[in-house]
Formats: structure tokens, sequence, C-alpha cells
């Protein structure tokens, strides 16, 4: 049978943002070329990441003729939509005219919205369509991140009046309107994609229905070099990997690092990531605790993926210390392929990937307190650091995750696919 054409649509592109979803929806795409199959990514960017020529919503980005931005509107963040549709709904219209896809893979709804499904759906009437669920956006107003905004409490489920608690401004019955509106707008999808068992259920618990969600693992490249047997000293330098942002956890892992420098502890930190978020008093808390734990960590700074292998290459740990649920981060699959354990918040995505004992460590989230007591130990046991790099799992390739897909994508033929055709 020939392999379809795939549309992969996501809220940006990795050489832009290179945040986990953007990263992963580009690794699909290129593993889908690499495959065989005639794939297109397309990205859905604004003026705050690249200033469009005059004359053309679309442009290609790089030499590649088979990735192309999409310049889109101002953004409704309460309903996931484009405030002023109309030019982009054109420019997906010449897209799906032009490269007349099989499948439409959606990796994201925001900028973009819920309007791209309806578009796909009739412009495409026999094409499959596909949404990998990477984030809890949907289901939380609050940057998706199910966080109480005012305490910074964990929250398990949507509700109304929950959600009006966490936004007083927000009456209850607009939270009701925006989860009908989402789901309303979902309602085409022929199949959800969930990388985790933990956010499959949360978005079953929200609304979708569970035949229509797919537990498919995210995977990543193998590195382009062998990985080298790591020093047994390695295990007292950890590493954290990621966007400096809150949820991300860094000022956890700072003020862990402050109490084991003054306890006099003999390890190394090394922060890898980028100081992005642009709110002042978070670039000052963060400026202070890094200042306070001077001489234990060192801020490496961004890095491009391509740097990836020598930076993991100079620690022995990689921390994950993220105060929300995560979904399915890269980051411990980027650490177990390279023969990294991982220390993590035990909840979530990551406590589904990092089994506590076995091939990581779980510390209490947000406990700063906890997490040094876990890095001192792990400092100072070495057996340990080898028993668990011993029981590292096999992390998926990409062309596992193509494989998977393109049986996924096979059940959309016109006579078998499910419902709205």
């Amino acid at each position: 049978m020939s392999l379809p054409r795939v549309l992969v649509i996501a809220h940006n592109h990795p050489d832009l943002v290179p945040g986990g979803a953007e990263i992963a929806a580009h690794d699909l795409f290129r593993g889908l070329g690499a495959a065989g199959a005639e794939a297109m990514y397309l990205g859905c960017v604004t003026r705050l990441h690249r200033e469009p020529r005059p004359g053309s919503r679309l442009q290609t980005i790089g030499r590649s003729q088979a990735e192309v931005l999409l310049w889109v509107g101002a953004h409704d963040r309460f309903l996931m939509s484009d405030l002023d549709p109309e030019p982009a709904v054109r420019a997906i219209g010449e897209v799906l005219s032009s490269f007349q896809p099989d499948v439409i893979h959606v990796h994201h709804l925001s900028r973009i919205g819920p309007e791209v499904i309806a578009i796909a759906r009739r412009l495409r009437p026999a094409a499959g369509i596909v949404v990998t669920l990477h984030d809890y956006h949907p289901i939380c107003f609050n940057d998706g991140l199910m966080v109480r905004p005012g305490d910074g409490h964990l929250c398990a489920a949507a509700s109304d009046d929950a959600c009006h608690a966490c936004f007083p401004e927000i009456a209850p019955e607009r939270f009701r309107l925006r989860r009908m509106h989402l789901l309303n707008g979902l309602g085409s999808v022929d199949r959800f994609i969930a990388p985790t068992r933990f956010l499959l259920e949360r978005f079953v618990a929200w609304g979708l229905e569970r035949r229509r969600v797919e537990l498919l693992p995210n995977a990543v490249p193998v590195p382009a070099a062998p990985v080298a047997e790591p020093d047994p000293s390695l295990c007292r330098r950890f590493g954290f990997f990621g966007n400096v942002v809150p949820h991300k956890g860094v000022l956890v892992a700072l003020e862990a690092a402050r109490e084991l420098k003054a306890s006099g502890a003999e390890l190394g930190i090394i922060l890898n990531g980028g100081l992005h978020f642009p709110e002042p008093r978070f670039r000052r808390a963060f400026e202070a605790a890094l200042a306070a734990a001077q001489g234990l960590v060192v801020d490496a700074g961004p890095y491009r993926r391509e740097e990836l292998d020598a930076r993991m290459a100079e620690v022995g740990w990689v921390i994950v210390p993220s105060i929300w649920w995560e979904n399915a981060p890269l980051v411990i699959l980027e650490a177990f392929r390279r023969g990294r354990p991982v220390i993590c918040s035990g909840i979530g995505g990551m406590a589904e990937l990092v089994r506590d004992g076995v091939d990581g460590l779980h510390f209490r989230p947000g406990d700063a307190r906890a997490l040094a007591a876990l890095l001192g130990r792990a400092a100072a046991a070495p057996d340990l650091w080898a028993q668990l790099r011993a029981n590292l799992p096999d992390v998926p390739t990409i062309e596992d995750a193509v494989a998977r897909h393109l049986r996924l994508y096979a059940a959309f033929q016109p006579q078998t696919a499910v419902g709205h055709r």
C-alpha cells in the first residue's frame, strides 16, 4: 500500500521556538520523509517570532520547500482561537488545495485554534485528522499547567467552579462554554494521540471519548555518535536541561543547591537553557538564586539541539524538577538514550516515565530540601548510579514512532475511518 501524504501542523517551528511539541512534530515530519512518505510541515507563527515578507501569509523556512511558516493574527487565549481567522483560513486553504494531504496531523491548537480542524474537514473530507495532545492547554486556561495561579497547588481536574476560583473575574458559565467550544471543535478528529497514560486520563475526564485516544509514546533521535561509557566520577555532576521558566522548577533546583553549598557538599550542577521568561520578578528571583548558589552551580546558558550530546556528556544525572504535571518531557528520553538516570518530581508524566529506584529517583515537587537531600545522597552513591544506569529502559527511536504513526494513519482509509465521512 502506498504511503500517505501527511500535513504536520504545529504552533511554531523548532528553529524559532525549540519547545518540546515543536521538536516532536518536526521529528515526526522528518521521519515520515525519511520513510518515503510525502510530508509537509506547517508552523504557525506571529510577528513576535519573525517578520513576514510583504504579500503572503505563507513562506518557506530555510531551503526546504516542504517546511512552511503561516503568519496568524491576534490570538484569543481563552478560546484558543484566531481573533481574525479569515486570512489564515485562506492561507490554510491554499496549503490544503496544493498539497492535498491524506492525513492532517495537528500538534497544538495555540494560535491557529480548533477552526483548523473544521477547515480541514470541509476542504479535505476524506482525509484523516489526528491531534497529538502535548499538554493540557484545552483543559486549563492557566497556560495549560493545571496549577492554581494563586498558591501553586496542583489541580487534578477542571470544573466550572474550580476554574472560576482560579480566575474570579471569569464567570463559571464562561468556562463551561469554553469547554463546549473546544470539544465541539475537536469533534471531527478521527484519533487523538496521548504520549502518556496520565495525560490520556486527564483528557478522558475532561470529555474526550476513550475509544478515540491512542496511547503512543514520544520518541527521540539516536545520537549522531555512539555514547561513550561515562566516568564514575560523573555521579557527582547533575544537569538541568530546558527553558528557564517558573514551571520548570529551576528555582527549586537553585534553592536545593544553596542548601547544599551551605552544608559544604562537593558536587556540581550545570544549568543548560535560556532565560526566556519576560516577567521581571522571576528574572530577579532567578538571578538572586543563581548568585546564592555560585560555586556549586554553573549557568551554561542556552544550547542548540546539536550541542546536546556534548552538554549531557558533562553530567552523570539529569534533573527534571518541574512543579507542574508535565506530559512526556523529551529531556527524560534524551537522558535515558545517553545513559543518564533522571531525578524528577514524582508526579504526572514524569513519574510515569521515570521509575523511582529503578531507573531514576523521585522527590516531592517544589520541595527544595527534599531535592537537596536526594542530590547529596546520589552524589555519594556511585553504586546506586551504576545500578540505575543498568536498568534504563529502551527509548523509542524516531523510526519506531514513524512506523506506529503510519499504522495509525492506515486506519483512515475512507471505508474504515471513524465517522465524519
